[in-house]
């Protein structure tokens, strides 16, 4: 795991993005948030690894945004007897189990932070194997 997240301190320094600092600031309350947590670089982005698959990956383009794209691993998978329920109500929902949160600027992110990072932590527990 050192060596990915090598791959991804590599990735931020190199990143140019208007929310930068508030894309670190929200990468490590979700590392911060559970040691089972782990990331890696997906999509030309940090994604988020539970249980050895990518659960909750970070889309970084177009550049005036940034968005968390909420999702069951790199595979599709059978969406019988799936279900979360979003009490946050920052999700957009693109399918059954894949969704997004979309961060629109600095005010946004601070807004949001707290109750992103528990619904990670939610959607971890409910994707994991």
């Amino acid at each position: 795991m050192a060596k990915q997240a090598d791959e991804v301190e590599q990735h931020m320094a190199a990143l140019e993005h208007p929310l930068k600092a508030e894309i670190e600031a929200v990468r490590a309350a979700i590392l911060a948030s559970d040691k089972a947590i782990t990331e890696r670089i997906k999509w030309k982005a940090p994604s988020f690894v539970h249980g050895g698959d990518d659960r909750v990956t970070f889309r970084l383009a177009p550049k005036g945004i940034f968005q968390v794209i909420f999702h069951r691993g790199a595979k599709v998978k059978d969406t019988a007897g799936f279900a979360f329920e979003d009490d946050s109500g920052l999700l957009e929902w693109l399918a059954p189990d894949r969704g997004v949160v979309t961060l629109k600027d600095a005010k946004d992110v601070k807004a949001k932070k707290a109750a992103l990072v528990k619904l990670v932590g939610r959607w971890m527990k409910a994707t994991a194997p």
